[in-house]
């Protein structure tokens, strides 16, 4: 069993996964992040990103999806590490 532990998604590992626990920003914010499926209590999964403030892409369902350095900062995950 893995230890959980809390992150943006800046922060998490390629290939770790997680809960959604917290969506920083306003309420405009969090109904573009709504829109392409992303709300807390949602399952993530990081699946790349760039060094130097790049992209973070991310799988949620079955839907890939790519947000901006600065989006990816303002959403929690509990990831499950082992």
């Amino acid at each position: 069993m893995g230890i959980m532990k809390r992150a943006s998604l800046v922060k998490m590992k390629v290939k770790e996964t997680g809960t959604i626990v917290e969506i920083e920003g306003g309420s405009m914010f969090e109904k573009r992040l709504a829109s392409m499926g992303i709300n807390v209590g949602k399952h993530v999964t990081k699946l790349s990103s760039f060094v130097m403030r790049g992209p973070v892409a991310i799988k949620v369902g079955r839907t890939v999806v790519a947000l901006g350095y600065g989006m990816a900062s303002k959403v929690w995950v509990n990831s499950n590490k082992k």
